[in-house]
């Protein structure tokens, strides 16, 4: 009877888990797939606490209420624009959560060899395919660990945005992969061997080093997806060594969908996931003779005040959100020009790239916070045809990923890269504190357009000088 509600509320978190992430899919449902996520996951935790015997139930009662308590806390206080980093983190606790269990599951073999070896047998299993599990277990989990805590440094600033190399970084990586192949092998044929394990251990956490610091930091919408992948990998890994049937649903969904989402970034900057990990894209070449800023362009600048005007006069304007909006903290600001717009009688739009931002759905994340109405966001594919009909196009902070020399300029870096189309809107208005270029490393030729004018200025101060001029002209 237990085992079959254990197994019963197994099936009902699957279930949810599932649904959860369909919902996620869609910007007016995502609220409601992590809150039936949430759910299936606390069902998940409820039956397996009916599987404990070995560890006294205070103990994980203990650790559920720590884990909640730091959850809840960091959910709460943590600021929407650094929610990049926050998922970062929350993929490198996974991972090593996954890489700690199954290390426990190995010290459990060598504290009880016989009763282990017949827990085994009792469950159709053996001692080979268990430490196989264990060692992709540790391998995966320590990499996303690690890795992960890179990538917040990257996004938070304590380390270089910049791609960190140094000659042969490549060949290296290779070398150190092929030596914990051959530690794995000498502790999979003699468990007790501790020190191939260590090794496993020690080198998964210096892969997760080595390969997210060459990766520059506006590819991390690739990087936090990848990971997010691994860290499903290592949980449904986990779960077979366990041989829980909700950590592996749990995991192999989370995987799954981290690759499919990490194709998706990929696609949306038309590079392969090997460029994007290996090429080191985005640094900066001081030996290169290519314009490296917007001084070899002609560039028309306008005050926000004429800006302003030209906006209560136009008909419909489709704004384009891109990282500086979230470095200046500017959506609510943006929300309140959407709104003095609309009351002109202005068509609000909102035109969101998949790969704006520092990870994915980051623009949609914090125009939804700022409680912007779902039917005014569209992805790039569903708006680019409506630019050319669209009286302005306020580019808030995106560069690279509307600059025009991705369609026609075969030597630019971004050459095949799909943008948004703004240059083909009557005028543009580029917001951006200096002419310094965007993560390509290049010049953005739409500066230089006819029909751009740049508002030079921090973004939150510009958007609210727009709104205040409205409001005087209304």
């Amino acid at each position: 009877m237990n085992s079959n509600f254990i197994l019963i509320s197994y099936i009902v978190s699957a279930i949810l888990f599932i649904l959860g992430i369909k919902r996620l899919g869609k910007v007016n449902t995502a609220r409601q797939g992590n809150f039936l996520s949430a759910i299936g996951m606390l069902i998940a935790i409820i039956a397996t606490l009916f599987k404990m015997d070995a560890i006294p139930l205070e103990w994980v009662l203990g650790g559920v209420l720590l884990g909640t308590i730091i959850g809840a806390v960091s959910a709460i206080r943590v600021a929407m624009t650094s929610m990049p980093e926050m998922v970062a983190i929350f993929n490198g606790f996974g991972g090593g959560a996954s890489a700690l269990v199954a290390s426990a599951e190995l010290f459990k073999y060598l504290n009880g060899k016989e009763i282990y070896l017949a827990e085994l047998t009792k469950n159709n299993s053996d001692l080979t395919t268990t430490m196989i599990t264990i060692v992709l277990s540790v391998i995966i989990g320590s990499l996303t660990f690690t890795g992960s805590f890179i990538a917040w440094g990257k996004l938070q600033g304590k380390i270089s945005g910049q791609p960190i190399t140094y000659p042969g970084q490549n060949i290296i990586n290779l070398l150190i992969l092929l030596g914990v192949v051959i530690a794995a092998y000498f502790f999979v044929v003699n468990p007790e061997n501790m020190t191939a394990f260590y090794v496993i251990l020690g080198v998964g956490l210096l892969l997760g080093v080595l390969s997210v610091i060459p990766i520059g930091g506006a590819d991390m919408p690739v990087v936090i997806s990848l990971l997010n992948s691994y860290s499903g990998i290592a949980a449904a890994a986990t779960g077979f060594v366990l041989g829980n049937q909700a950590l592996i649903v749990s995991g192999a969904l989370v995987g799954a969908s981290g690759i499919f989402l990490t194709n998706i970034m990929c696609k949306g900057m038309n590079r392969s996931l090997t460029n994007v990990l290996f090429s080191a894209f985005g640094k900066v070449d001081a030996t290169k003779t290519g314009p490296q800023s917007g001084e070899e362009i002609t560039i028309k600048e306008m005050s926000a005040d004429n800006a302003a005007y030209t906006m209560q006069s136009a008909e419909s304007v489709i704004i384009v959100p891109g990282y500086g909006m979230a470095v200046a903290q500017a959506q609510h600001e943006v929300r309140k020009l959407a709104d003095e717009l609309e009351r002109e009688g202005v068509d609000v739009k909102f035109a969101v790239h998949p790969v704006a931002g520092r990870m994915p759905g980051h623009m949609n994340v914090l125009l939804a916070e700022a409680n912007i109405s779902y039917d005014k966001l569209f992805d790039m594919d569903e708006i680019n045809d409506d630019f050319p009909g669209a009286d302005v196009a306020l580019i808030i902070g995106a560069n690279d990923v509307v600059n025009p020399a991705a369609r026609h300029d075969e030597s630019s870096p971004i050459y095949g890269m799909p943008i948004l189309n703004v240059d083909y809107a009557k005028t543009t208005f580029v917001l951006k504190r200096s002419m310094n270029p965007g993560f390509a490393g290049i010049s953005n030729e739409l500066f230089g357009y006819e029909n751009n004018y740049m508002v030079f200025g921090d973004a939150k101060a510009t958007v609210s000088q727009f709104v205040e001029t409205l409001k005087e002209e209304s």
